[in-house]
């Protein structure tokens, strides 16, 4: 399975969602998407058996070590960029949504040197 945007947008929903929570369900990918049952079910078998997803006997689904590097690369990427347009004055759901747009189309070395930029001049250094 190619890591497409859809599936680095699961990813790193699967991501989020277990900061928030204990055990993340295919019903919670469904909530916060907004995508029907059956329509996260077949992506999910497609990761699972991708590698980059497990799910264990009680249905939880967690991230394999593929899996959270790429949902950690799509997240760092997307708190980064949110957060610089926030900057710019850009409002909090735009500059989220605008992130989400670009997001997945940076090559590492464009993001890389971006990422440098926004660190000098939001004074950031982590």
């Amino acid at each position: 399975m190619a890591v497409t945007e859809a599936v680095e947008n699961y990813l790193e929903t699967i991501l989020i969602l277990s900061k928030q929570m204990a055990d993340v369900h295919a019903i919670d990918i469904c909530s916060y998407l907004g995508y029907s049952r059956p329509t996260v079910s077949i992506i999910l078998k497609k990761m699972k058996e991708s590698g980059l997803v497990n799910v264990d006997g009680d249905n939880h689904i967690s991230l394999t070590d593929e899996g959270r590097a790429v949902a950690e690369r799509i997240y760092e990427r997307h708190t980064l960029l949110s957060e610089f347009f926030e900057h710019l004055g850009v409002d909090k759901d735009t500059a989220a949504d605008d992130a989400c747009k670009i997001e997945h189309d940076l090559s590492d070395t464009t993001f890389s040197a971006l990422r440098e930029h926004i660190k000098s001049i939001m004074g950031k250094t982590e």
